[in-house]
Parts: C-alpha cells; structure tokens; sequence
C-alpha cells in the first residue's frame, strides 16, 4: 500500500520520517510537500533529517531517505592526485580558501545550468532566497576556493551544533570544488565534527569514501550533533590543511 504524502500549510509539523514512501512505493523518501522555506521551518527540518528539494513548477517538496549518503570526515579518501592539488594549492600565495566571503555568488554559481544529464536546476529562485536567508541568520555557510582573486569553485551547507549537512558544490577551474570540500573535511576535523550529510548517493561522493547508512542510524547521530555547541566561528586557517 503506498503511504499517502503529507501536505503541509505554513507552520505546520513535520510528520514522522517513518513516513515517508518507501522504495516499493513511487518516490521513495519523498515525506510531505508545502509548508514554507523560512528559517524556523528550515532548523526544524534539518534536526529531524528532512531536506526540501523541488524543481521548478513543483511545490516545496520535503524529503528523508533511507539509507542515507553521509561522509565520515575521518574515512575521507584524499587520492594522490587530490593530495598534490591540495598540496600545491596551499603553498601557492595566489591561492586562499575563504568562509562565507561569497555565500551568494556560491549558491547563484551552484545553480547554474546546464549540467551533465541534468536539464534543469533544484536550486530554484525560492530556495536561494531561503538559503540566503539561513546565511544570514549564521547557519548555511560556503566554503570558497579562491585563485588569482577570483572565485574557481566551493560548496555550500547547512550547520547546526556540530551536525554539517552538505547541499551543492561547483567548479570553474580542475578539482576546485573537491579542493573546497577538503576544506571542509580539514575544519570538520579540528572543530570535532564527525560527519559531514551527503544525502543521497553519488558515484562521485563515494569515490571520496561517502557510505549509506541506515536512516534510523543517522537521526540517532543526527540529535547528538545538533545539541553540541556550534564552532565559535566558522572561519579557515591555513594550519588546518596538516
């Protein structure tokens, strides 16, 4: 029997991610559809494992897969290759890794179509307002490789307490994004963050040592990570990359 899907009116509660449709049904782990993109509704999905992801002419869409894609920081793959770009990256002074210097230009740049296989974007007017929004209220952060005084790549995530939920990356110059996401890894690492939310599988993610995981599994790490403290400032030091 397919679950029917939940629709939410602004303010409402999220339903128990145990409901949403599983994979005999037709979108597995698709949990309700409405609600709002505000910045309370946007925490409260994120400390209960939900994401919203929509496209255009589709309501706000909340999903909660199983199993789900997570990168343990400490089974991060830094291949040779990656491991001389890093290397030569942080010992060139016309290259720099900067926090939050460019969060808009980020998620414009992640946006941008077209991509292989993909016709158009999930990163959609709506969502850039919200996550802006989130930006600014100091929980969805970038992380940015700069080269020449130019932005070549980063990503973008989500952060609550010690909980880090990855959402886009893109790259305009080699290994620039993958550059940014050992950035990540790096300050994950020294600020005590053990993982990093991928969301759903990727053969890319995996080759970077990303695994799934049960869902129940990770709600379970989920609630002890949103409770710890925040890093005090979300900010790269070059002494991180050791």
């Amino acid at each position: 029997m397919i679950t029917p899907l939940s629709w939410l009116a602004p303010g409402d509660p999220f339903p128990d991610t145990e409901l949403t449709w599983g994979a005999l049904d037709p979108v597995p782990g698709l949990l309700a559809a409405g609600g709002a993109l505000d910045v309370p509704t946007l925490l409260a999905a994120y400390r209960n494992g939900i994401f919203p992801w929509f496209g255009e002419s589709q309501p706000i869409l909340w999903w909660s897969p199983d199993p789900r894609m997570v990168l343990d920081v400490a089974h991060f793959r830094l291949h040779r290759s990656l491991r001389r770009r890093v290397r030569d990256f942080a010992r060139d002074p016309r290259c720099e890794i900067r926090f939050d210097s460019a969060f808009k230009q980020v998620i414009l740049a992640c946006a941008q179509i077209p991509r292989p296989g993909q016709i158009g974007t999930w990163i959609v007017a709506p969502m850039v307002d919200a996550y802006v929004a989130l930006h600014r209220a100091g929980y969805a952060h970038s992380v940015e490789t700069w080269i020449d005084g130019e932005l070549a790549g980063g990503l973008y995530c989500v952060g609550i307490g010690r909980a880090v939920f990855g959402e886009s990356m893109f790259a305009r110059r080699t290994d620039a994004s993958k550059i940014a996401l050992t950035a990540l890894v790096a300050f994950c690492r020294q600020h005590g963050i053990a993982r990093i939310d991928c969301q759903q599988k990727t053969a890319h993610l995996a080759s970077l040592g990303a695994r799934e995981i049960p869902r129940t599994e990770f709600l379970a790490d989920l609630r002890n990570a949103c409770a710890l403290p925040a890093p005090a400032a979300w900010r790269f030091d070059s002494r991180y990359w050791v």
